[in-house]
């Protein structure tokens, strides 16, 4: 399951991270968004959605929710 199909307002557990881009792993990682981590969507927008992440809320694109497994 993707970010893309997560229920809003639901903690989920972040299984992987599927991208072949270094630079955007290690972004994503700075966000605190890795493997193991919870992570809430808190509304899904029509270009992607809302997210929390330990104490940050974050926009996150369509693509990029698809690449996090949950």
């Amino acid at each position: 399951m993707t970010l893309r199909e997560a229920k809003e307002g639901t903690e989920y557990i972040i299984r992987a991270i599927e991208t072949d881009d270094e630079e955007l792993d290690a972004f994503l990682f700075s966000l605190g968004c890795y493997s193991g981590e919870p992570i809430t969507v808190i509304s899904h927008l029509k270009g992607g959605c809302v997210v929390s992440i330990k104490d940050g809320r974050y926009n996150i694109d369509n693509q990029l929710a698809q690449a996090i497994q949950i």
